[in-house]
């Protein structure tokens, strides 16, 4: 068991911990998250601190981000086990803010992206993005960190967070962390817990038909048609609804034609028995 963690809710007693850290001459990590945490959160904790001298952990399952109700309704919340967890990776303090707190009566400000939001998830979740964003200002704001980690599993979500940081001049350095796995390839996902056994079963053909891709690629392959079509054809089941499957450029997000050049990510959405999960595959340049 590590350190007990210190539980803050308003932003007085954050604003205490941080002075008193910063009086102390150390730096502060911050992971934010919306619970339910797996081991792929954990290894953003991990990350986190050794980056710095102690990480800030956040809960809030954001309304913002959530265009269907029902999705927000059923997230999973467990904030006991959150708490073990945590603890277990001695992470110093987390932030849980109410939803009231967060977004008053009169709440009108909203941070927005022009370009990266639009395409790949800010097609299919219209609005979804402009939570994202406006959130982890907000949380910026109060935690006030030297260094935030990322995951690379919601990739799209990744880019926006480094290119907001940057347009908006945040002096706050962005971590990736890797995308974690289960042991039979499902990327983690805390809507994993919400998969039957068959379902489960077949989502594993979103990391199989991006291994392929990956393989097919390694073996010379360069082209998105065929590359995303290898994807698509381990995602032919029944059971399984395809919302995207693109090939696109890392910096920029856009759909290319051609791997090969630039850095490129095989990006995937794909509701499988009603749990709509996400993927991604990067696809290094200058392989032979």
């Amino acid at each position: 068991m590590g350190q007990k963690i210190l539980v803050l809710e308003d932003l007085a007693a954050v604003q205490k911990e941080v002075r008193a850290l910063r009086r102390a001459g150390k730096s502060i990590g911050f992971v934010p998250t919306m619970g339910y945490l797996h081991e792929g959160h954990i290894s953003l904790i991990h990350l986190a601190r050794r980056h710095t001298d102690h990480v800030f952990a956040s809960i809030f399952v954001n309304p913002a981000q959530f265009n269907n109700p029902k999705d927000l309704e059923s997230y999973p919340r467990d904030i006991p086990r959150d708490l073990a967890m945590l603890e277990s990776a001695n992470t110093y303090a987390l932030f849980m803010p109410t939803p009231e707190w967060m977004y008053g009566p009169n709440f009108e400000t909203w941070v927005n992206l022009d370009k990266l939001p639009l395409p790949h998830e800010g097609a299919h979740r219209p609005g979804h993005f402009r939570g994202v964003s406006t959130v982890v200002t907000m949380l910026f704001n109060v935690v006030q960190p030297d260094v935030a980690v990322f995951g690379e599993k919601d990739f799209q979500q990744l880019r926006i967070i480094e290119r907001m940081v940057d347009d908006l001049k945040f002096p706050i350095q962005i971590v990736r962390g890797p995308l974690v796995r289960e042991s039979d390839g499902l990327a983690m996902s805390s809507r994993n817990v919400r998969l039957s056994a068959e379902a489960r079963s077949r989502a594993l053909g979103i990391s199989r038909g991006l291994s392929a891709a990956l393989d097919a690629y390694k073996g010379g392959q360069r082209t998105a048609k065929e590359l995303c079509a290898i994807v698509r054809h381990h995602l032919s089941q029944p059971g399984i609804t395809i919302e995207y499957v693109e090939l696109a450029e890392e910096k920029t997000l856009q759909p290319v034609e051609r791997a090969g050049h630039e850095p490129t990510r095989m990006l995937v959405a794909a509701v499988v028995g009603g749990v709509r999960l996400i993927d991604n595959m990067a696809l290094p340049p200058g392989l032979r």
